[in-house]
């Protein structure tokens, strides 16, 4: 559980649904694409494809100050990256937690690439255009960063990269042949490359998934 303490006037904005606890605050939902018709249609389609809320959640401390506690959906790790202007961070849908009011979300297109990944085609696109920001996400699992440096490849199955910066880049690709594909029991993966930093989870939610269904009631 994430709780953030915030000075009089403070504001921090969440996914719906992420309030645990809290006091001294007042909460206002707004679209996440922000203002205007333009920001309508980026709310829109952040949450078509994007994995992510239409609205979001923002908390404003009272004259006295506040508080407010999120926790994420799944269980699992938080972590938080402080974006510098015009750095994004590239975070999976799903795994956005909350974020400054500085800091804007959107959808950014991850290419064909995405259809074969066995994720999203899109990631969601976390961005400030003036002062630093800081993002939360969370993690299914335990949440490890891996440090990537330029001439080095690091292979992350897809179904546990939550997030990683800009300056890395990746390919979709398998691990060994067509044969370790169908009965290796590995899927696709991703080969990052470039220089920054890659956020991979210990647990996969379709693995999960995948070992329940045997156990779900049949239907007549």
């Amino acid at each position: 559980m994430l709780t953030i303490s915030l000075d009089p006037g403070e504001a921090i904005k969440a996914e719906p649904g992420a309030m645990v606890a809290q006091a001294g605050v007042q909460m206002q939902t707004k679209g996440s694409g922000g203002g205007g018709v333009g920001g309508f249609f980026k709310g829109v389609m952040k949450a078509a494809v994007g994995g992510e809320s239409f609205f979001l959640n923002t908390f404003t401390a009272d004259p006295s100050g506040g508080w407010v506690s999120l926790a994420p959906g799944l269980p699992g790790d938080i972590a938080w990256f402080d974006i510098q202007p015009n750095q994004p961070l590239f975070i999976q849908g799903g795994s956005f937690l909350a974020c400054t009011t500085n800091v804007e979300t959107d959808t950014k297109f991850q290419g064909m690439k995405g259809l074969f990944s066995g994720e999203s085609m899109f990631f969601i696109h976390a961005t400030t255009q003036a002062n630093a920001g800081r993002v939360y996400y969370n993690s299914y699992g335990a949440v490890k960063a891996m440090q990537i440096q330029q001439g080095q490849t690091i292979t992350v199955d897809t179904g546990h990269v939550v997030a990683f910066t800009n300056g890395v880049q990746y390919n979709v690709g398998k691990v060994g042949g067509m044969k370790s594909l169908a009965f290796g029991g590995e899927g696709l993966v991703m080969h990052f490359s470039g220089e920054g930093t890659v956020w991979i989870q210990t647990r996969n939610l379709g693995s999960l998934a995948s070992n329940l269904i045997p156990f779900w009631p049949k239907g007549n």
